[in-house]
This record gives structure tokens, sequence and C-alpha cells, in this order.
């Protein structure tokens, strides 16, 4: 998430009251998760198992609950508690905005688009031309739709990531302050669910066809021609890169990378990274051919118990 204007270190400090480590004005130019940061974002910390990748990472400011060695070129944040303080950098320059009306007069739709009775469209949405979204889909704010995309009723963009902190007296949320992101001939079927990104965008690729009832977790990013059937459900940060076919009800971990070209069959549990030009099934989901050679296996063992008996 980019800032509107730069910051410099000194201003974040003062929003948060805290501390910090490095030149006043250091330039500050926005806030992201450490998979997506770039030079210039702050990215926050808590945890001693991972300062050192916050610190190694492409990040220029890190929030952080400790005062450590300030790697060059990088200025420290230090707060006693980085995900509150996440929260409250969230808030501050990407506040909740309540709706006034069903479509948003901020919204921009292009030509020939046609949106159906009772679709809500938020605050600073862009819907590009020749479009057709059906009744009852919400489509929430800064949401960005490319040109000839189809939406059936009942689906949801921009819904909030899934995303807790477990304090010991509740769970505690990260703001989401992405957004969804679906580019040119996407068709999305009916009641799918697509999460905004907590800092950065949720991607639905080019030509890439949906299904019905499908979840696509936060900043999980959907390359080009791809297709999902029905009732999969895709967890947060997954990359699925193009021409890769999911089929129904299979359910995809988060933070692993799909290749291209792959085929996941149905009903199939995929918990890690999966190589492109293969073919997929079962739980964990594994080579199509060695999965069911496996299956075969065992409806042999009845048959080789037997014959064990039969040897006694």
């Amino acid at each position: 998430m980019k800032f509107s204007t730069p910051q410099t270190i000194e201003d974040i400090a003062r929003i948060l009251n805290c501390d910090y480590i490095g030149n006043a004005e250091f330039p500050v130019f926005g806030m992201n998760e450490i998979h997506v940061v770039e030079p210039g974002d702050i990215v926050f910390v808590d945890h001693p198992k991972y300062y050192d990748k916050a610190l190694a990472s492409k990040a220029t400011i890190i929030l952080i609950n400790k005062e450590v060695t300030c790697p060059d070129g990088k200025s420290l944040l230090i707060s006693d508690d980085p995900f509150r303080d996440f929260n409250k950098l969230t808030n501050h320059f990407n506040p909740f905005i309540a709706a006034t009306a069903a479509i948003s007069e901020s919204a921009i739709i292009g030509d020939n688009t046609v949106l159906q009775p009772n679709v809500f469209v938020g605050n600073n949405v862009k819907i590009g031309s020749d479009c057709l979204i059906h009744s009852n889909v919400c489509i929430y704010d800064n949401t960005v739709i490319g040109n000839n995309v189809t939406i059936h009723s009942g689906t949801i963009l921009g819904a909030d990531a899934f995303y807790y902190k477990n304090r010991p007296e509740k769970f505690d949320k990260l703001l989401s302050g992405g957004n969804v992101v679906i580019e040119d001939h996407v068709d999305i079927g009916a009641l799918c669910t697509i999460d905004k990104g907590v800092t950065a965008s949720t991607i639905i690729g080019e030509g890439s066809k949906i299904d019905n009832q499908v979840h696509i977790g936060h900043d999980t990013v959907i390359g080009k021609r791809c297709l999902v059937a029905s009732q999969v459900g895709i967890s947060g940060c997954v990359v699925i890169e193009d021409f890769v076919t999911i089929w129904g009800q299979a359910g995809i971990t988060s933070g692993i990378t799909i290749g291209e070209n792959a085929v996941i069959s149905a009903q199939s549990g995929v918990s890690k990274s999966l190589e492109g030009h293969k073919s997929y099934f079962g739980t964990p989901a594994d080579d199509f051919r060695k999965k069911y050679k496996e299956l075969a296996s065992i409806r042999l063992i009845p048959e080789i118990l037997d014959k064990l008996d039969k040897l006694k």
C-alpha cells in the first residue's frame, strides 16, 4: 500500500508515538507485508524468529519490538506492539469511509457496462467497458475491474483478509488496506468470495474463469487463462501461474506456488508448492500417476494378507 504523499520516518514516529533509529528525513513511501515489500516500505515484525528475515528484506523501514542493530540504508521504528501500530498506520492512511449510495459517486464505470439491480459499488472502484455485473454483487472500495468482465449474482469482491493475531484475551484482527484487481476477460460465477490484500492486491489474471462458490484468500495472485471449478478454496498469499486448472472442491494451503499448466484434480488437498506441466491428485496432492499406483497397491493389501495367512 503506497501513501498518497511521501512521509518521513519522523512523520511516522509521530503518528505512532514511538522512537525511531535513522535520519529524521528518511523517506517512507508505503507499507507492506514481507512477501510484497519494496524499498521505501514499512514492514512489521514482532517475533525474534523473524527479525533477520525482516531486516534483510527489501523493506527499508522495519517496525520492530526490540532495538537491534540497524542495517545500512535502513531505519527502525521501535514499538512495544508492532501489530497494533501497523493497524494504526492502515487506519491513518487508508481509513474506512462509509458508503452513502448503492453506487458511489467516486466510482468510475466504463462504456457499455451493465449493472443489474441491487449491485453495490463502493468508493473509488474502477470498472472497465463492456462488463456485465449481475444483481446482488458487492464490490468493496478500491476494487479495479478490467474490460469485458462478467460477474454473477451474490459474488463479493474485497472482503477483509482472514488474518488474526492470537492474543491471550482475544483474536486481534490485522486490518486490510489492499484491494482486488480483476483483469480483462475474466468470468466469475455466482456466490464467489475474493478477499482483498492486506496491503497489496489480490489479482485474477486476464482471461481466467472462476466457477460458482469459489473462495480466494487475501493477496493471492492467479495468472492468465486459469480455470477454477466450483467450491475450490484457495488460501491467502498463493501464487497460481498461467494456464492452471483446478477442479472442484480442491483445497490449497497458504503461501505456496502452483506452476504453469498444472492440473489439480477434484477434492485434492494441496499442502506444498507444485511444479508446472504436471497433473496432481489426492491429499496430500502428488503426481497423478504416482498417486493412482499407490491406491492400486493399497487395494492389493487384503489379497496379500490372505496369501500370508494361507502360508502360516
